[in-house]
């Protein structure tokens, strides 16, 4: 009967590990986004996309 009472999940730690896996995500997206952002163009190449 006393196994009844202990709980079942811990959320308290769950909830940090998202936090903290949705942080690393945005952050890791940030860098990817300035590294696309901070690319330089070679004036010597030309671009097959004009």
């Amino acid at each position: 009967m006393k196994s009844l009472l202990l709980p079942l999940v811990d959320w308290d730690m769950g909830t940090i590990i998202i936090g903290v896996f949705a942080f690393v995500c945005i952050v890791l997206v940030a860098i990817v986004i300035g590294f696309m952002n901070s690319g330089k163009e070679n004036e010597d190449e030309p671009h097959a996309n004009k």
